[in-house]
């Protein structure tokens, strides 16, 4: 009896054992069935050569990624998991080894996609795995979006050389999904209504100053509601497919008051609006207030149907928007891009209008720094978004009201290939680059195609087809967002030799100042491609100049780097920050400590509010704190129209130390977390979603980071091969 009970108690062991390796889903790498090269369940996306090998980390097995010889972009070993969990957060960890990973980087790969539409992604670029490295584990987290349908994980190498991976686990708010229980999602009524999906139907002919007036009134209340009432914050309405629904009789009312009323009969239509007990009431003292004005200028019945709806408005979880959790800036939920319209018709183009004008109207921070009154942009607007007659116009026509709210931020993306083709698929050898007014030759891509073009760097390009430059930058200036001009010359530089033809003519002079005639031969994409010089080794974050001056430049700068050039330039003469780039780790904080003697406050927000859509309030000052001893002295930090966003940010944080020195010249102005959105057509664009001041409140958008030394590049400079800027910094260390 003994003997047997002994057998069941092993024979239950193993039994339990084999159950726990037995899971779910695939995530090992170690299920392999016969005559596949892949692990069961595991993909490829790219174009390298994946394959499993054996043994793993500490498995028998592990999945493997090699760059092809042949070249390509990149390589992905992909799992689909379904997205049939709820949570905040999601997690994924593996172990990656790697080999001569260089022009790229290993990582791991997070994607969580809706329709095939990603809503949350990483890949590790900004936190790239390179070189020969043994095994390490690894993790991304990405916000859970609660509408997902799928979770992509993976491993991914870009560049030269191979990749392993191994052992991933997938978490949600830190529970392990091969034994997380599974739901069944509730789907909103608005997620289940595809009656428009192929077209609007919607018809406009050329507007009265009548209708655009009533279409004007429609947009401001279709955006009011959207963010306001409680049954389109549930999901209760696709919002988008309701005004389809709703405009072909609206467009008929013959009066104002045949038109409240149909505005008021639809508002009562959407069901009963609960008292609102807790409603919060709006900030006391907002940094930037909603504008209601619109509302109390409508007659009683509609006036007091609206309040109504204000005063009980949604203040828990919308169905359209949310805010970054511990950041603040907007997400856009729910706005489909209508990818299959690739010219979307009079009612879509409508919507792109609608949703755009309110998304800045109530939930962009720097609205009263525009140009133009906000309101006058959507009466302006209208006409222009219903006469756009095809792909291109309308690509256009939404490019320039984006660029109305000079946000260097904002652009166009996504399926704006029409614009491509306008500005023109053919390009030249060289890089140019506005000094002041002027199109300067700065770099050549190929140096034999240099010597043949007879062109030299430090030209000056003066005309273009015959077309004086000052003519075609003010053409061409309203399809170039950007918070300053400064910013859009700086966008457009690039693109002003570009031609649907494979040759240009351009008036140029060189030193001699004689003008001087020549055909510019252009190339495709492809050729400039097979053109360029190899890639130089990207420069070390740090190194010792002359005369005892540190050199960091934050284009390569990692966060392993910090404590070594701390010790190496402690007693250096002085230290120069280039920020002329895009950091390539986020250091205002590890840095920027070094810096600042206690306590240095440098920052503040303005965030908005879900409750109160339109206000936004300011922060309390954010400071950088250093208990060590700090950095004696004098730092100087460059900058110029290529510092934006985190180079500002970086910037303003480096500002706050004890002897910090700002040269260059104007930045990009655009500050704050970027929130992106999609409109109809298959377009991407994005904002600046939170607002960044100063401790003492002075603003940084448009304005940029205003250097204490202004330095700018010259012809003389750039033909003598000189960096002007840095040049600058070394000579005013040099005198301290």
């Amino acid at each position: 009896m003994r003997i047997l009970f002994g057998f069941l108690l092993v024979l239950a062991v193993e039994i339990s054992a084999h159950a726990q390796q037995i899971e779910k889903y695939n995530l090992g790498f170690e299920t392999i069935k016969d005559k596949q090269d892949l692990p069961d369940g595991w993909f490829k996306w790219g174009n390298y050569t994946l394959n499993s090998i054996s043994p793993g980390h500490t498995s028998k097995s592990a999945a493997k990624i090699t760059a092809t010889e042949a070249g390509g972009s990149f390589g992905s070993i992909v799992y689909r998991v379904p997205a049939n969990y709820t949570g905040k957060t999601i997690k994924l960890q593996g172990y990656i080894k790697t080999e001569n990973v260089t022009d790229g980087h290993a990582g791991l790969l997070l994607r969580i996609d809706k329709k095939d539409k990603s809503l949350a992604f990483d890949n590790m670029q900004q936190r790239p795995v390179k070189g020969t490295t043994d095994w390490k584990m690894y993790e991304t987290t990405l916000p859970y979006p609660g509408d997902a349908d799928a979770i992509y994980v993976g491993g991914i190498l870009s560049g030269k050389g191979q990749a392993w991976f191994d052992e991933f686990v997938v978490t949600i708010d830190g529970n392990d999904i091969q034994t997380l229980k599974e739901v069944e999602k509730i789907v909103p009524k608005a997620d289940l209504d595809r009656e428009f999906d192929k077209g609007s139907g919607i018809s406009l002919a050329e507007l009265s100053a009548k209708q655009i007036d009533d279409l004007s009134l429609l947009a401001r209340l279709w955006g009011f509601l959207k963010y306001h009432h409680p049954q389109i914050a549930k999901g209760n309405y696709n919002w988008d497919y309701e005004l389809f629904r709703f405009l072909p009789k609206y467009l008929k009312a013959n009066n104002a008051k045949d038109r409240d009323d149909l505005l008021v009969s639809w508002i009562q239509s959407l069901g009963p609006i609960l008292d609102c007990k807790d409603c919060p009431s709006p900030p006391s003292n907002p940094y930037l207030k909603a504008d209601m004005a619109w509302v109390d200028a409508q007659d009683d019945k509609l006036k007091n149907v609206l309040k109504h709806v204000y005063t009980n408005r949604n203040t828990s979880d919308h169905y359209y928007i949310d805010l970054t959790k511990g950041i603040g800036n907007p997400i856009f939920k729910k706005e489909e891009a209508y990818s299959a319209l690739s010219y979307p018709d009079d009612g879509f183009r409508l919507l792109s209008l609608y949703r755009y004008w309110n998304i800045i109207n109530y939930f962009f921070p720097y609205k009263y720094v525009t140009d133009k009154n906000w309101s006058t942009v959507l009466t302006e607007y209208l006409p222009l978004f219903i006469q756009a007659s095809d792909e291109l116009a309308y690509e256009k026509v939404t490019l320039k009201l984006i660029a109305e709210v000079h946000d260097t931020h904002a652009n166009l993306r996504g399926a704006a290939d029409k614009i491509q083709v306008w500005k023109g698929m053919h390009g030249p050898i060289m890089r140019t680059q506005f000094i002041g007014e002027q199109l300067v030759i700065s770099e050549f891509l190929n140096e034999e195609l240099r010597q043949q073009s007879g062109l030299a760097v430090g030209d000056i390009i003066h005309r273009i087809n015959d077309v004086p430059i000052d003519r075609i930058i003010e053409e061409r200036l309203p399809y170039y967002p950007a918070s300053n001009r400064t910013t859009q010359l700086y966008a457009m530089s690039n693109d002003l030799l570009r031609s649907d033809k494979p040759t240009i003519t351009i008036v140029y002079s060189s030193i001699d100042n004689i003008q001087h005639t020549k055909t510019l031969q252009l190339y495709t994409p492809n050729e400039l491609k097979a053109f360029v010089s190899p890639k130089i080794t990207p420069p070390a974050s740090y190194t010792m100049l002359d005369n005892n001056i540190g050199y960091i430049t934050l284009k390569t700068i990692k966060q392993e780097d910090i404590p070594q050039l701390k010790k190496a330039f402690k007693n250096s003469k002085g230290i120069i920050i280039d920020i002329r780039n895009y950091p390539s780790s986020f250091v205002p904080f590890t840095l920027g400590s070094f810096f600042v003697s206690g306590s240095s406050p440098f920052v503040k927000f303005t965030i908005g509010d879900i409750s109160n859509p339109g206000y936004f309030t300011l922060s309390e000052s954010l400071a950088i704190t250093n208990k060590d001893e700090h950095y004696s002295g004098p730092v100087v930090v460059l900058v110029n129209e290529q510092s934006i966003s985190q180079s500002e940010y970086t910037a303003m944080a480096f500002r706050a130390g004890v002897n910090t020195t700002i040269i260059g010249s104007t930045t990009a102005g655009a500050d704050g977390n970027v929130s992106s959105l999609s409109l109809p057509g298959g377009l991407q664009t994005a904002i600046s979603g939170i607002g960044i001041y100063y401790p003492d409140g002075k603003a940084t958008q448009r304005i940029g980071i205003v250097p204490d030394i202004e330095v700018k590049p010259t012809v003389l400079g750039i033909r003598a091969g000189k960096d002007e800027v840095l040049e600058k910094a070394i000579e005013f260390i040099q005198s301290k």
